[in-house]
């Protein structure tokens, strides 16, 4: 298969509006987040993963784990934590069945702020999908989007 072979063409051409869908609906949210809540998308995103752990069976993320759900590799998840710490929406405390685990969980404060910032990113997700339904080069991976349904426990 060559380099301009259809089926390639396709791939890229999907790609590409796949990656542009994705870093329109970013900028958006991250303009919002940011003058709203003095949020980025990735914290945001950080606190938003914390505070759905529970106490049960597996219920606390490991570092490793959360890096994957925030899509980060462990050292950039590692200083994010360390930055929402330092400003109180986060504390990490020690795993009480192995000293060497450490876990994060999200603060009284941090817990405000994402419930603040849900509303904020909830509505410029669904402008940044507007806007974007009316790019014909996104307008079919939007409807894509919409429909999409996560089942119940499969969202980190």
């Amino acid at each position: 298969m060559t380099a301009t072979a259809p089926a390639l063409t396709a791939l890229a051409h999907g790609w590409r509006a796949l990656s542009l869908l994705h870093d329109r609906i970013e900028a958006h949210l991250e303009r919002f987040l940011q003058a709203e809540h003095g949020l980025s998308v990735r914290e945001y995103s950080l606190l938003d993963v914390l505070s759905r752990q529970h106490d049960g069976e597996g219920g606390h993320l490991q570092m490793k784990q959360v890096a994957e759900a925030v899509v980060l590799s462990q050292s950039a998840t590692t200083r994010l934590v360390t930055r929402l710490e330092d400003r109180g929406l986060l504390m990490r405390y020690l795993c009480p069945t192995d000293r060497r685990g450490i876990y994060t969980n999200v603060s009284d404060a941090g817990l405000k702020l994402l419930e603040e910032a849900r509303p904020t990113n909830e509505t410029a997700l669904r402008e940044a999908l507007q806007e974007a339904a009316d790019d014909p080069r996104l307008e079919s991976l939007v409807r894509t989007f919409e429909t999409v349904r996560v089942p119940a426990g499969a969202a980190a």
